[in-house]
């Protein structure tokens, strides 16, 4: 036993305690009846395994609940990194690199592992447990519109045939009212808003317009204009955020676009989606154009993005 190296970490915890007016002595005390952290209940397993909520009798509907669910703790992760590169003000571009990484990792996982969905479910039971969900749909993830609102400037999300209308005067909130996303769950015909649009709004849209707020001026691509031309890391930092781009609005889109056509379209004519959702065009990324850093991107990339003539070599 190191009984010098044990007097030197009392005398710290000592001095954490004084502090905040607590006693050491106390806190030993209590460190003694305390009893030891055990994995299971740390990580919140029992809690976690009841998560899982099946409305049909289809197997592979739990398989569908589980999947989600853990695209949902890795949107979280990626938000978490964000937020650590918005609120910091003297943020070291080696951190700020660092953080971009740590987020492509995340999609990396994510890009792949869509698998599972695309080939991991009975095509006819997917189809059979899928309406009991109406009218949900993935498309109301929070957490992915959060992403987006938090990665660029709130001009690149607006829908392509109102990008042309924005000027200087343009608010927030109008631009708000354009988001690209939204157009992917209005009906075609009428115009109106899908339930499931409504739903998602009712809920969401007060966070999502703050949000927009929040971030205006420290969403990653403002953070990225900020950091010198002459840093040392910009180029690959510069990298980091177009492989950041391209996982998130190509791959990770044409992921979910190949998992609707293999269940939402049966001999080459689409079904509706749950949700009642324009996946057709909504999806297809060659469609949407939804670039979160058009300015690091070329003419021809921009033009050919998410086409099959689009190559971008991920460093």
């Amino acid at each position: 036993m190191n009984r010098q190296k044990i007097t030197d970490q009392l005398k710290r915890l000592e001095q954490k305690y004084q502090k905040t007016g607590q006693d050491l002595s106390a806190n030993l005390e209590g460190l003694l009846h305390a009893d030891y952290l055990k994995y299971w209940d740390y990580i919140q397993v029992d809690t976690l395994l009841t998560l899982q909520k099946p409305r049909t009798h289809f197997p592979d509907e739990m398989i569908f609940i589980i999947y989600h669910q853990i695209t949902e703790l890795y949107f979280k992760a990626i938000l978490w990194e964000i937020g650590q590169v918005a609120h910091q003000q003297a943020l070291a571009t080696a951190v700020f690199l660092e953080k971009v990484h740590r987020m492509n990792r995340y999609l990396e996982m994510l890009v792949h592992s869509f698998q599972i969905m695309v080939k991991g479910m009975d095509i006819e039971q997917f189809r059979q447990f899928r309406m009991a969900l109406l009218p949900s749909s993935g498309f109301q993830s929070a957490q992915f519109r959060l992403i987006e609102l938090a990665a660029t400037d709130i001009d690149n999300l607006v829908e392509e045939s109102f990008r042309s209308q924005i000027t200087p005067n343009t608010t927030t909130k109008e631009k708000y009212a354009h988001l690209y996303w939204k157009k992917g769950a209005t009906e075609a015909a009428t115009q109106k808003k899908t339930i499931t649009l409504q739903h998602f709004e009712e809920e969401y849209a007060e966070m999502f317009l703050q949000w927009a707020f929040d971030y205006k001026d420290c969403n990653l691509w403002q953070k990225w204009q900020a950091v010198p031309t002459s840093d040392t890391h910009k180029q690959t930092l510069k990298e980091a955020l177009k492989n950041f781009d391209y996982l998130t609005n190509i791959e990770w889109t044409l992921a979910h676009l190949k998992a609707a056509s293999t269940y939402l379209k049966p001999k080459g004519k689409p079904i509706e989606a749950t949700g009642g959702t324009n996946w057709p065009t909504y999806l297809p990324p060659n469609l949407q154009k939804r670039i979160f850093f058009p300015a690091l991107w070329t003419e021809e990339e921009k033009e050919q993005w998410g086409t099959p003539g689009f190559v971008f070599q991920r460093t």
